[in-house]
């Protein structure tokens, strides 16, 4: 193995990177770590290194690296030292660098049926975890999710046995019921009765008494919220839009109301509709005469949404929320991811935290190919030539987040003073402005409504002012005016028609 100090220092960066003396002998940090990199996102462990002064890494002359390994291999195997063993021959190196040998000890995370990985013989007083700070004792939430999450049986199929079916809504249960009569009419299970419907879908099983109880699935399905917060006390569902910067949201829809049944489907199918109701839909037929409205673009945003809710670990502190504002939509479910952040994006592997629900969805043909979901999401952003989507783990508590923003970094506006000239760029078109009586620095509205003429022809309304940046009438008049006064657009036309256009060359 070569040891590149370039990536190294970018591991250290992200947190993921221990350096260790180790001149008299296994310090024992090393084990808090080698629990906390396994439980978290993997890392490496250096053994001979410090850090110096000036926070360049800096190897040391161990006195007998073999026996380091020795001993490590020793203790790691060791039941009453450490849970489990996740390393191979492979994982554990000597090297030599900067004229000294040292020890690498490359920790992968832990699959899930693993973890936690602890030191000593309790979970709940040996477990680490991995963040900014380095490590920390994890708390007893964070061990019962992990515990919950290494069983092969999914979560939600949990029977609640102290639940009758007094929990469902069964106007939810009907809605569902009728999308699939659409979807797949003649369906088997049409003619059922609700509660041999439930019990085929996985809503409703029996346990020891032989009666017949909602399974967590069910619950957050159909239930009615009050009912789910019994057995979930941190379930909270929040979907807000932002779209003015003065207010907080200028719409939101929450499932602690009252106003409706504050379950899972009813979520879904509710929210799916506000966050793609603003994308463009291009006209085309189907066999001559349908119209098609969906994209990709469509598609991608419900896939991201249906993901949040099937990954999500609803036992776990906060909420699900969806934020969807003027230029991106930013979903984030409480829980952390079961599979890699690589392997998600590459796709192939799937670990859906809600096997049931997904059984569900999949039913009202909402869930694709297994391990497709996020490698898409990633294809169509980059079809539409947008910034890749961002997806991130956050740890105590445990959280994911995907954002998703519909422009390119290289379509923004750059203000050049040294020129005095404003140029805008908008995919591979560039309109250049002179102006040269710009005395102060345009404001990022001012920017989005120069890209919106760019994009509109060179020219735009104060109406689609209004649209685009979700202000008022006069709001939108003042911030095209400034752009007059700035010379860097002309209006044109009487009050009722006027045009706002670039005074652009080249």
């Amino acid at each position: 193995m070569i040891l590149d100090f370039e990536n190294l220092q970018l591991y250290r960066e992200n947190n993921r990177l221990e350096l260790k003396s180790a001149l008299a002998g296994l310090p024992q940090s090393l084990w808090e770590t080698y629990s906390a990199f396994a439980n978290t996102s993997g890392g490496i462990i250096l053994l001979g290194v410090e850090e110096s002064s000036d926070k360049t890494i800096k190897t040391l002359s161990l006195p007998n690296p073999e026996k380091l390994v020795h001993d490590f291999w020793n203790t790691v195997n060791n039941r009453q030292k450490v849970s489990a063993n996740i390393l191979s021959n492979k994982h554990v190196h000597i090297v030599e660098a900067a004229g000294n040998r040292i020890v690498v000890i490359e920790i992968p995370q832990a699959s899930r049926r693993d973890k936690p990985i602890y030191i000593g013989t309790n979970p709940f007083t040996g477990s680490y975890r991995r963040d900014g700070e380095g490590d920390y004792h994890c708390t007893q939430n964070e061990v019962q999710n992990m515990m919950r999450d290494n069983a092969d049986i999914s979560q939600d199929q949990r029977v609640i046995e102290d639940r009758s079916l007094d929990v469902f809504d069964y106007e939810s249960v009907k809605r569902y019921r009728n999308r699939l009569a659409a979807i797949r009419p003649g369906h088997v299970w049409e003619n059922l009765n609700d509660v041999d419907f439930l019990r085929r879908l996985g809503a409703v099983n029996t346990d020891e008494d032989q009666k017949p109880h909602p399974t967590a699935a069910g619950l957050l399905m159909f239930g009615f919220e009050y009912e789910i917060v019994h057995e979930f006390p941190n379930y909270f569902l929040d979907y807000q839009e932002r779209m003015d910067d003065v207010t907080r949201w200028t719409d939101r829809f929450i499932s602690n109301t009252g106003e409706w049944s504050g379950n899972i489907h009813d979520f879904y199918f509710h929210v799916q509709n506000k966050i793609t109701q603003d994308i463009k839909r291009p006209f085309a037929l189907k066999n001559g005469w349908e119209r098609i409205d969906d994209t990709p673009v469509h598609k991608a945003i419900r896939e991201a949404l249906l993901n949040s809710l099937i990954h999500a670990n609803f036992y776990d502190r906060q909420g699900l929320v969806v934020i969807k504002e003027r230029d991106r939509i930013t979903i984030s479910n409480p829980g952390n991811m079961r599979i890699s952040i690589e392997d998600a994006i590459h796709g192939g592997k799937s670990d859906p935290r809600n096997q049931t629900l997904v059984k569900m969805f999949t039913l009202l043909g909402m869930v694709e190919r297994a391990g497709s979901g996020v490698p898409n999401i990633f294809s169509v952003w980059q079809s539409q030539g947008w910034d890749a989507p961002v997806l991130k783990e956050e740890f105590n508590p445990d959280r994911t987040t995907l954002s998703l923003a519909f422009f390119a970094s290289g379509q923004k506006v750059a203000i050049k003073n040294g020129d005095k000239k404003v140029a805008i760029k908008n995919g591979d078109k560039k309109v250049v402005i002179p102006s040269e009586s710009v005395k102060k620095t345009v404001s990022e509205r001012q920017k989005e409504v120069l890209i919106g003429a760019v994009g509109n022809g060179k020219s735009i309304r104060a109406a689609q002012v209004v649209e685009m940046l979700g202000v008022g009438p006069s709001r939108a008049r003042k911030i095209l005016a400034e752009l007059v006064n700035e010379e860097a657009l002309e209006a044109i036309g009487a009050k009722k028609d006027r045009v706002y256009r670039l005074k652009s060359k080249g």
